[in-house]
């Protein structure tokens, strides 16, 4: 079959590879209908998530058919419809049943301590093959997929499998509620679900930061309100829109690869200076593009993570879900702790919220097919890669029909 394949910092390929088999009682075998290519994988590509092992198939998204079950696969069958979660989850452990999907004791086989298991990852994470690729081995497919409702497109379900239950929960850990003003730092495709669930989860404003005008376009769509920290310092004009005291609540949807503003006030005020960006950069891809062109890694990891406490008010709430390395150790600590906030930060447990938003989209109570702006043929893949990467107007969120 063909899949988009890792093989080194910036080296990814369309190679035809074998077809997944079932290894376990509890795998499921998913052609695969849709899959799509996130920021999470450009972080892979980049190196700013280290430990990728050569020849793993990428992709964490996907909706397809299941085709062949293992014995101990009793909730699925050959020719239902599903969304694959991201993240591998056993569904019986303790952390499984407590919701916590993402921290499952049994999925990641480098044992309970290693954390989340999910597709296409480095080695730390499985690792297990991703779902860029015309079929898919499920492990734990009993809780790791998802039955698609009546009605619901795979455009609609696409968008289900990642990027909206991300956004959804970077709310809940932002601890949004009934009239919050709401800061998201990143109007990617993540961060525009994360405005679309903030509003949803009850917040009376959303404010939206970022440098890409289109991106910007679309959170105002929303009724967000945005701020380009090419033109603005968005710690200043955060606290002038809210009276000086600085929002409820601020969920960073950007992480590592955060860039510096290039002009304007937040140019001249950045939180630390640019050597200890460089110093940060260099710990966070070792082996990564620091200069110009194709696969460029972010020039201020630490910088999301900055303004989020300085523009949050005093005993605020944090919510972290932009990707951030294991051995990425920079964070504002001394602000958290002088200002009394509430950090909390984490993977995704898909499983936990997969199946309410399929209902949401399925009912029209949100509609993320909104974010979708390219579809793909599968042979032009790494091409879009490409073109993503260089965050090119018109390339928020790209699905590829497989």
């Amino acid at each position: 079959m063909k899949a988009v394949v890792w093989h080194g910092v910036g080296d990814i390929r369309l190679d035809v590879v074998d077809d997944p088999k079932i290894q376990e009682p509890t795998d499921a075998i998913v052609q695969i209908t849709s899959s799509a290519i996130c920021g999470t994988d450009l972080h892979l590509v980049r190196g700013t998530m280290p430990g990728m092992v050569p020849g793993t198939v990428l992709g964490h998204e996907a909706v397809g058919t299941v085709v062949d079950t293992g014995s101990a696969v009793r909730g699925f069958a050959p020719g239902d419809r599903v969304v694959v979660c991201s993240t591998v989850s056993c569904g019986h452990c303790a952390y499984c049943r407590s919701g916590y999907t993402a921290q499952c004791d049994t999925a990641n086989p480098n044992g309970p301590l290693a954390g989340t298991s999910f597709f296409g990852g480095p080695e730390t994470t499985g690792p297990v093959d991703g779902l860029q690729a015309e079929y898919a081995r499920i492990p734990y497919a009993n809780n790791t997929l998802v039955k698609v409702p009546e009605g619901v497109s795979d455009d609609q379900a696409i968008m289900v499998s990642d990027v909206l239950p991300t956004g959804w929960f970077g709310a809940r850990l932002a601890q949004v509620s009934e009239g919050d003003t709401v800061l998201v730092l990143g109007a990617g495709v993540v961060g525009q679900c994360a405005v679309a669930s903030a509003f949803r989860q009850g917040a009376g404003r959303v404010l939206v930061v970022d440098g890409i005008a289109d991106r910007l376009e679309t959170a105002r769509a929303q009724n967000a309100e945005p701020i380009d920290f090419h033109r603005e310092d968005p710690v200043e004009v955060t606290r002038e829109l809210t009276g000086g005291i600085g929002a409820d609540r601020v969920i960073d949807a950007v992480g590592v690869d955060a860039q510096r503003p290039e002009q304007g006030p937040a140019a001249d005020h950045l939180p630390v200076e640019t050597d200890v960006f460089e110093e940060e950069r260099r710990l966070a891809a070792p082996e990564g593009n620091t200069d110009s062109g194709q696969w460029l890694v972010g020039d201020a990891p630490s910088l999301a993570g900055r303004w989020a406490v300085q523009a949050v008010a005093k005993a605020g709430s944090v919510g972290v879900i932009g990707v951030y390395p294991p051995t990425f150790d920079r964070f504002p600590l001394g602000g958290v702790l002088n200002r009394n906030l509430t950090v909390q930060g984490g993977n995704c447990n898909h499983h936990r919220y997969v199946p309410g938003l399929l209902d949401k989209v399925g009912r029209g109570d949100l509609d993320p097919t909104r974010f979708i702006t390219q579809h793909a043929e599968p042979q032009s893949m790494i091409d879009a890669y490409e073109a993503f990467d260089l965050r090119r107007t018109g390339w928020l969120k790209t699905v590829v029909p497989m």
